[in-house]
């Protein structure tokens, strides 16, 4: 999963971010209006978490602007304004969750969650594939019923992999979703997280390698690719 934070509070953004990664959560930060909209414009997000209150393009225009494009990300505002009249203007714009500060980081990634599965309306919330069972909420993976202990990032990359369902999901893709946008593009990370994630599962490998196009979920007999890279 992949977030944008939209907040001015420099503190408080980047607890927020460094709470969400130890979550195998993905963030940016958009200090502004308009490195928010910037942002949205050129990259893919799963959510939007919004502070109102922010200088340039308001959190209310931003949310408006995410409503219009159509994409139906979910958008979780959070902010000090606590009346009902002020959550009711969010709903209003758009809003499908609202968190007032102060707040528990533990409620903001159990609400973001939520919110995920919400817009993957038409999938479990655990999800299973070749053996594979998934379980986003309390970041457990089981293969053939045997727990695999995964690190954060090799978490983040299976989940976006299972996501697909057997779907070929390039390198770019995957450090688009699982990394944040301080990742360089010219990296091997993607590479060396993807055969460190190989070797926890174990083998048979689940995990093929479709040769110049990306990585894919093996999801049955004869459909193999490369097991190397």
């Amino acid at each position: 999963m992949r977030v944008l934070i939209v907040e001015d509070e420099p503190y408080l953004a980047e607890a927020v971010r460094d709470g969400l990664r130890l979550e195998a959560i993905a963030a940016d930060i958009a200090a502004d209006g308009d490195t928010a909209l910037e942002l949205l414009s050129i990259n893919s997000y799963d959510l939007a978490v919004l502070d109102r209150d922010i200088p340039g393009p308001s959190g209310d225009e931003v949310a408006r602007r995410i409503v219009a494009s159509g994409s139906g990300m979910p958008i979780l505002m959070l902010t000090a304004a606590d009346r009902i009249d002020d959550k009711a203007t969010g709903f209003e714009l758009g809003a499908d969750d609202y968190l007032t500060k102060p707040f528990e980081l533990r409620e903001l990634v159990l609400r973001l969650r939520a919110l995920d599965r919400r817009r993957m309306h038409n999938r479990p919330p655990v999800r299973e594939i070749a053996g594979l069972r998934l379980d986003p909420f309390r970041r457990e993976v089981y293969r053939d019923g045997r727990y695999v202990a995964l690190t954060r990032k090799q978490f983040a990359v299976l989940e976006v992999l299972v996501a697909a369902e057997g779907g070929v999901v390039s390198a770019e893709e995957l450090l688009e979703r699982a990394w944040d946008e301080n990742a360089d593009p010219f990296t091997n990370a993607v590479r060396i997280t993807v055969s460190a994630l190989r070797k926890r599962l174990g083998e048979p490998w689940v995990i093929a390698t479709v040769a110049g196009v990306g990585y894919r979920i093996d999801t049955g007999p004869g459909d193999h690719g490369a097991a190397d890279g």
